[in-house]
């Protein structure tokens, strides 16, 4: 594909983008909410929801700076952060919601894009601004994600957890033990737990950053890193969530009332949904493996379970962590291990999400790998080949729960093959589009003179 076809391409995910950021404002103000731009511009002087996703955000950014550049760029937006702080301090503006740090981080990032404008020409305005949308499309992709839930919970007034619950019984209900783990270690474990699965964006941040750590010198982004892989994971799951509502083993199951901090994003002092969960069975006692049907929820809890984001974000993050250092491929795996055990302790997944999840990861990285190689036809197969595991999934858990909880011996193991086939293609692919090292050649031994 050439330079301008790929343009046309951009361009018109970038016009899209843009009118999806637009229908997506409309609907919050619809439902009395601030939007995800108008969210994004109040950061500007309110405290942000999360500072260290605005700080990440910018080192991202600064990928494309010299260090120089890079040591005025964070003074500058610490120092901002110092007399925001100082104001409020005399204006006696106590900070109860949000953080009191990182609008100098969001200043500063709106600052290069205005110096990229006016400043910079050619291939440096290019690459300035690529850094400045790369910092801005992570907390847009947040903000997003954000109004989104709400949504679903808002347009999707019945869920299908009966049926994930019972479809679960084939791999055991891992939920309900990694639930009762998780309690038994108390507020050490839980508290752990809940810093890996809520800095999540950071851990990808950490391995971005290793990625592009060469883009200053070489003037020039990577085909493929990882922040194109957790957008395009955040801009098509969350589809999916409409096809398929779930709401979670703790909300359908149990009280869910001290998890209400973490999950309800726009209003922390909702009711629990106690009410309306089938009973408060959850970790002690497994759901009972009956006939399902939809269930009527609240209008308060995302429906945003199908398949488990958080999974295949973590997947992601371990896959790209592989070629690098030995502390990031620990970091990765450690990553991955502890978002799986939060996600099931914490109740927010059943088990049949997590494998959607990995099915779904594997498939959009292969799919991204496959265009930057020029719709490489094998990869494209592959993406295909996902897409219709992921499918079947989906149809399996909606139409065949009963089925697979009263044989669970064999559709257990199908699941787990299902998805190791998929990553088992995937491995097997990258590994033959890796560059091979081919052995220098020997010199021809010359005959010994007599």
């Amino acid at each position: 594909m050439g330079r301008h076809p790929r343009a046309i391409l951009w361009a018109t995910a970038g016009v899209i983008a843009l009118g999806f950021l637009v229908a997506l404002e409309s609907a919050a103000h619809r439902y009395g909410l601030p939007g995800p731009m108008g969210n994004q511009v109040g950061e500007l002087i309110f405290p942000p929801k999360s500072g260290s996703l605005l700080y990440a955000s910018l080192a991202l950014m600064m990928v494309v700076l010299t260090w120089r550049q890079r040591f005025i760029a964070i003074g500058a937006a610490v120092g901002i952060d110092v007399v925001f702080f100082l104001v409020r301090r005399v204006a006696d503006v106590k900070v109860t919601e949000g953080h009191p740090f990182g609008n100098g981080a969001l200043w500063v990032l709106l600052g290069c894009a205005v110096i990229a404008v006016t400043r910079r020409t050619g291939k440096e305005r290019t690459l300035l601004l690529k850094g400045v949308g790369l910092g801005l499309l992570l907390v847009a992709g947040r903000k997003t994600g954000d109004i989104w839930l709400v949504i679903t919970s808002k347009t999707r007034p019945m869920v299908l957890d009966q049926y994930v619950a019972t479809a679960d019984h084939a791999l055991g209900a891992p939920s309900w033990l990694a639930g009762r783990i998780v309690t038994a270690t108390g507020s050490i474990g839980f508290n752990f737990l809940d810093v890996v699965y809520g800095q999540l964006a950071v851990a990808a941040v950490v391995i971005a950053l290793y990625q592009l750590r060469n883009v200053a010198v070489e003037r020039r982004f990577p085909a493929h890193h990882l922040v194109r892989t957790f957008l395009v994971i955040g801009l098509l799951g969350p589809a999916i969530y409409m096809i398929f509502p779930v709401v979670g083993p703790v909300f359908a199951y149990g009280s869910g009332a001290e998890h209400w901090a973490s999950v309800s994003l726009w209003a922390p002092h909702m009711p629990p949904s106690e009410p309306w969960a089938v009973g408060d069975l959850w970790p002690v006692t497994p759901s009972p493996i009956a006939v399902p049907h939809p269930m009527p929820f609240d209008e308060f809890t995302p429906r945003n379970c199908m398949p488990s984001l958080h999974t295949a974000w973590a997947t992601a993050i371990f896959i790209h962590s592989r070629k690098g250092p030995r502390v990031l491929r620990y970091a990765g795996t450690f990553w991955l291990i502890a978002t799986l055990a939060a996600t099931l302790g914490f109740g927010y997944h059943y088990g049949v999400d997590l494998i959607a999840g990995v099915v779904f990861v594997c498939t959009i990285e292969v799919a991204l790998r496959a265009f930057d190689r020029g719709w490489d036809r094998s990869g494209m197969q592959l993406a295909a080949y996902g897409a219709t595991v992921f499918t079947a999934l989906l149809l399996a858990y909606r139409f065949l729960p009963v089925e697979m909880a009263e044989h669970p011996w064999v559709a257990g193991p199908l699941l787990v093959l299902a998805m190791t086939s998929v990553v088992y293609g995937y491995v097997r692919i990258t590994a033959l589009w890796e560059p091979r090292a081919t052995p220098a050649r020997q010199p021809e031994p010359q005959p010994e003179l007599i």
